[in-house]
């Protein structure tokens, strides 16, 4: 299966961790295409291969997104908006709807490490985007697809790619994984089966 994956569709592409994975994807012989509601915010470089501008939360924006994919990547992202929402949750099920609709197996959802923690140690202003990535959670491992649920810690902005990072399924060993070392991570996992269908701590080590 994942040698026959070639054209790869990523949602949150203008996120910050989206910025650093398209050119990535692009670099290991993928056709990116990428739904934005906001095109200027790609760089005119940009290498994907077709730019969608849309909502997630629109699913005939989805839909004109995953023509001819094989593959999904979910970045999404409130960005510094700590406020309730279900975006995330909401986005990610018109995903997965299109992709069960159109055949497409494979996914790759970023959410957070705070799911592999006991909730009520979750900092009080961080449990609304949790609770989302939580939902969100719930549609990847009930959706019968080869997905590949990842949970990031801290997401550092300022730390290089190493590609020498730590996986582990259902923990996580750190407190940090560079922006670089994640979307590495997520193009790594359209080339193998060895985490589908788990959910996975990355983390790594910087000085």
């Amino acid at each position: 299966m994942a040698g026959s994956i070639k054209n790869v569709a990523i949602f949150g592409a203008t996120g910050m961790t989206g910025l650093v994975t398209l050119p990535q994807a692009v670099t290991a012989g993928y056709n990116v295409t990428v739904l934005v509601r906001d095109p200027s915010r790609l760089p005119s470089d940009h290498k994907a291969s077709r730019v969608v501008v849309g909502d997630v939360l629109k699913k005939d924006d989805v839909k004109k997104t995953l023509e001819g994919q094989d593959a999904v990547i979910i970045i999404l992202g409130t960005r510094s908006d700590l406020s309730p929402t279900t975006m995330m949750s909401e986005g990610t099920r018109n995903i997965i709807d299109v992709m069960k609709a159109r055949g497409i197996r494979k996914v790759i959802g970023c959410m957070s490490a705070f799911l592999l923690w006991d909730r009520s140690k979750v900092p009080p202003r961080l449990v609304p985007v949790t609770e989302d990535h939580d939902r969100m959670y719930t549609v990847l491992k009930e959706s019968g697809l080869d997905y590949v649920a990842v949970m990031p810690p801290h997401i550092a902005d300022n730390h290089p790619l190493t590609q020498k990072y730590t996986v582990t399924e259902n923990m996580l060993k750190g407190r940090v994984i560079s922006k670089h070392d994640l979307g590495h991570f997520f193009v790594q996992c359209l080339s193998t089966s060895d985490w589908d269908g788990k959910t996975v701590g990355v983390c790594g080590e910087y000085s």
